[in-house]
């Protein structure tokens, strides 16, 4: 077990805290929750803490969340083959059914649950609900000929998002939980990813922060060890040179779109540690790497 804090010491941390209150209070956080955080039911209960204690300070943290693997777990006990492409689920008519059982239902409603019994006010949403994520078919460029694009099923494209719904639960303290769901003018719904999803939400709020939950320490240069405080132009010459590369690529691709459209900062964290949020948030050290916009000029902004 960790040492307790002296008095003296808990009120130090509080005192550290209070620049970052004042300065993010009334802001919008916009959260992607997946990785270890969501399995872990340590790591669940203290996402849960923290999203009701930014909530309570007066921060406006909305949480969009995936269920890769809880998805792949039963459609496995169902007798069907995940399949991906690209980092992308293909997605025929009947993995959509479990998409939106276990996304849009059991996952969204455990979050929900776990959040109100910290204290908080949560409310489950999917991209249905209100046709508040407007999506389109996405079909992904081959790796071999970036011409050729490949159907990839049910797997959809942000089009817009209209803030309405999130708006109003905001200003009444509410705590919005969104599955990543998507419908596009037919009516047809569609798998979206969940990092993109966040991404294109936060732009539309035009958030505070991207924060992006991973089982990563956050980006590493050549070394391996961890970089924050990184510019758009830092970023780009890190992928162009390989120093960012396969899984972390997308998440990555995900906060720069973020913070090139308004965002003021995108945070890759590493959800394995306790409480990432707040210390990420709260604190002047954090846990991941920070990507700043233009607004944001400081190295060590947060």
């Amino acid at each position: 077990m960790p040492p307790k804090l002296s008095s003296a010491q808990k009120a130090e941390v509080l005192v550290e805290a209070l620049p970052y209150i004042r300065k993010f209070y009334d802001r919008t956080i916009v959260i992607k929750y997946g990785g270890n955080a969501m399995t872990d039911v340590a790591l669940q209960e203290d996402f849960a803490e923290d999203v009701v204690l930014l909530k309570l300070i007066g921060m406006n943290p909305v949480v969009v969340h995936g269920a890769g693997p809880q998805i792949g777990s039963l459609l496995q006990k169902l007798g069907k083959q995940s399949e991906f492409i690209q980092g992308m689920r293909v997605t025929d008519e009947e993995t959509l059914d479990v998409v939106e059982m276990v996304l849009g239902g059991l996952i969204n409603q455990e979050i929900v649950t776990l959040i109100n019994k910290a204290g908080g006010k949560a409310v489950g949403l999917t991209g249905k609900d209100g046709n508040f994520i407007h999506a389109r078919k996405l079909k992904v460029a081959s790796k071999d000929d970036k011409k050729k694009k490949i159907d990839v099923g049910l797997v959809g494209e942000v089009v817009r998002i209209d803030p309405e719904i999130i708006q109003l639960l905001d200003q009444r303290d509410f705590i919005p939980v969104i599955a990543p769901l998507g419908v596009d003018e037919k009516g047809v719904a569609y798998n979206i990813n969940a990092d993109i999803a966040a991404g294109k939400l936060a732009i539309t709020l035009q958030a505070e922060k991207l924060m992006l939950l991973t089982n990563t320490t956050g980006v590493l240069d050549r070394d391996g060890k961890v970089v924050t405080g990184l510019t758009s132009a830092r970023v780009k010459e890190m992928i162009d040179d390989g120093t960012i590369s396969g899984g972390m690529l997308p998440k990555v691709e995900c906060a720069l779109d973020a913070v090139r459209n308004g965002v003021r900062s995108a945070h890759i964290i590493d959800g394995r540690v306790s409480h990432a949020l707040l210390l990420e948030v709260l604190t002047s050290s954090g846990v991941g790497t920070l990507i700043r916009g233009a607004s944001a000029n400081r190295p060590n902004h947060r």
